[in-house]
């Protein structure tokens, strides 16, 4: 149950990735660092020693290539390669670039090249790409494969350039040192309009945003590794935390394998998107109802919550066969890139696994705030990093307005856009984008993104998102997403619902059961009209709805 104060977890400090792999190893050199599955059956394991030589390999051969201080691209699936690459660049004197896999061939020679990569490191899939348009590539020199057995011109086996990275002197490697404030980790925001902008990250935003986010969440001995890596969420939160905490990464290898991997690794914890915590939810709350035990459920929660008021917890014992679908060792889910209903929050809470929500952006290295083990509140997006300041711009009547961060997380820029760095970065302040406010125990509330807002004729404020919040608790509808309606004017006087469903029902049967599930907002933010689609709305490649 809640608690009424909170203290900051304690956490090694460490001044650089160099630095915290050294840690790793002093502390828990011979513990397993990441395991993953080759051939689809066999699991490979890697300790800390080991994972620290192989960067020293690889980071050796690079810099012995001349290549220790370059830019270096990286695009595939979630593999150990990855992760070795990643760390091996953080550790050099480079700049290390991952690239969105599910970009289309046009995007990806944009990035790569607006980024200026000297080197691409690349799963299969994409090597017939990179063939292909050589040409369009002028600043790659080399293709270093994950996959591939052979050299090939410039065309690299990844295994060989290891093998080749024995060879070399450890310590031009080694001796490598970067400003920690000058540029380390480039990323690009896919955004569900313009072109992509590259976000730069100092080592100095990483290191802050791993030390001081572990004082606020702390992780546990083992992870599932779900995110696409190139995203900076699980790039920082899910690697990056891990490693410092010397726990295991178990890589997921495919999105179609988080259950059967989960009973495989048995995590302790796990980072997620609420899209998978709600797809959680959904299937356990549907097996329940379909085994005709929803009463009996409800029952043995009530009983459970009674017992946890006077100090007896016996959740793992009451919910077992829900435990054991998430492997039995499941202790804590961190939810992040949207807020999470409360109700699911709740659920979890109720079942015995820790479902913190938070709120990031990768502008912001990018965990802002989240809520602690002590303090979770699945209302808010939690409290504040010790290291920043924040504050709400321009507040309404309700006190919501743009959330604007300020300390050592906050990007260095937008590579190469100085114009569109000035919109967002104003005397060491960095202008969201989103909406919300603080509440007065200084935990943070999302209402929505400021480029969603819709604003009525009569003058009142809607965020979409929390009204889609309400909606999404109709279980058959899969997808929505709330709109003004326009008259001849252009004026908006009131809200519609466009949803894609998993069950037909007529217009009228959705309205109806929509007008149910937001009774209680206000009279402005009910919906006149729905528009039921029959596909998916388009996304990003983040999986977010495009509108």
């Amino acid at each position: 149950m809640k608690k009424k104060s909170f203290s900051y977890y304690k956490v090694t400090k460490f001044n650089n990735f160099k630095e915290m792999l050294d840690i790793a190893v002093r502390e828990a050199g011979d513990k397993i660092a990441i395991k993953y599955k080759e051939n689809s059956n066999e699991i490979v394991e890697v300790t800390y020693s080991q994972f620290q030589q192989q960067t020293i390999w690889l980071g050796a051969a690079l810099t012995e290539m001349g290549y220790g201080d370059k830019h270096i691209g990286c695009i595939g699936k979630n593999s150990y390669e990855w992760i070795l690459t990643y760390l091996t660049v953080l550790k050099s004197k480079g700049v290390f670039v991952p690239v969105d896999k599910e970009l289309p061939p046009n995007d990806i020679i944009h990035v790569l090249n607006d980024s200026e990569c000297s080197i691409v490191f690349y799963s299969q899939t994409h090597e017939e790409i990179f063939m292909n348009n050589m040409d369009k590539l002028p600043n790659v020199k080399l293709y270093i494969g994950f996959d591939r057995t052979e050299d090939s011109g410039i065309f690299l086996s990844f295994k060989k350039l290891i093998e080749y990275g024995k060879q070399c002197d450890p310590k031009k490697y080694q001796e490598l040192e970067s400003d920690p404030n000058s540029l380390k980790l480039l990323v690009y925001t896919s955004g569900t309009t313009g072109i992509a902008k590259g976000v730069m990250l100092s080592e100095h935003n990483l290191v802050s945003s791993v030390y001081y986010g572990l004082q606020v969440s702390t992780v546990y001995d083992t992870c599932l590794s779900v995110l696409p890596y190139h995203h900076t969420y699980e790039a920082v939160s899910g690697l990056l935390v891990s490693l410092h905490k010397h726990s295991t990464i178990c890589i997921n290898d495919s999105l179609n394998a988080v259950l059967k991997n989960l009973q495989l690794f048995n995590p302790s914890y796990i980072y997620l998107v609420p899209a998978f915590a709600e797809m959680f939810y959904s299937k356990i709350i549907k097996n329940i109802k379909e085994s005709g035990k929803e009463r009996a459920f409800n029952r043995l929660v009530a009983v459970s919550n009674a017992l946890r008021k006077i100090g007896i917890d016996l959740r793992k014992i009451f919910f077992k066969s829900i435990h054991k679908a998430f492997g039995g060792r499941l202790r804590k889910i961190v939810c992040g890139g949207a807020p999470i209903r409360p109700e699911i929050g709740k659920f979890f809470d109720d079942i015995g696994i820790s479902l913190i929500n938070g709120y990031g952006i990768t502008e912001c290295s990018p965990l802002v705030s989240a809520n602690h083990d002590d303090f979770n509140d699945f209302n808010t997006a939690g409290i504040k990093l010790p290291c920043i300041d924040w504050k709400i711009d321009s507040p309404n009547d309700e006190g919501i307005g743009e959330i604007c961060i300020k300390g050592d997380i906050v990007m260095l820029g937008y590579y190469k856009q100085p114009e569109k760095t000035a919109e967002v970065l104003k005397d060491g302040w960095f202008y969201t984008g989103d909406y919300g406010y603080i509440n007065d125990k200084q935990q943070l509330v999302i209402t929505g993104r400021k480029k969603n807002l819709i604003v009525l004729n009569n003058g009142k404020n809607v965020y979409p998102e929390e009204i889609e919040g309400y909606i999404q608790g109709i279980d058959y509808i899969s997808e929505v997403v709330v709109k003004g309606i326009s008259d001849e004017k252009g004026d908006e006087k009131s809200l519609m619902a466009e949803v894609f469903l998993s069950e037909e029902r007529t217009p009228q049967q959705v309205l109806k059961d929509i007008r149910a599930a937001i009774r209680e907002l206000p009279v402005y933010k009910q919906i006149a009209r729905v528009v039921v689609r029959n596909k998916e709305f388009d996304k990003t490649t983040s999986k977010k709805i495009k509108r």
